[in-house]
């Protein structure tokens, strides 16, 4: 069930996620996720969820200004 309008039907989607990281931008993009059918707000699941944590976390160690990730390709 949604946190905000409560509906209670997704579908599998993907989303965008960003981190801002002191004076840098960390972008994964093709993120699975389930959207919420009536307000659009995106869940993940846990295993996504921590598999974007160690994403952003490599991404960190070699940080630019500006890093753009495929979760699809991330290795």
């Amino acid at each position: 069930m949604c946190m905000y309008c409560k509906c209670k039907e997704e579908r599998p989607s993907t989303t965008v996620h960003v981190v801002n990281y002191h004076d840098s931008v960390i972008i994964v993009k093709n993120v699975p996720c389930q959207e919420c059918v009536q307000c659009g707000e995106k869940y993940f699941s846990m295993k996504t969820a921590e598999r974007l944590e160690e994403i952003v976390n490599a991404a960190k160690k070699i940080m630019q200004e500006i890093s753009v990730i495929d979760y699809e390709k991330a290795a």
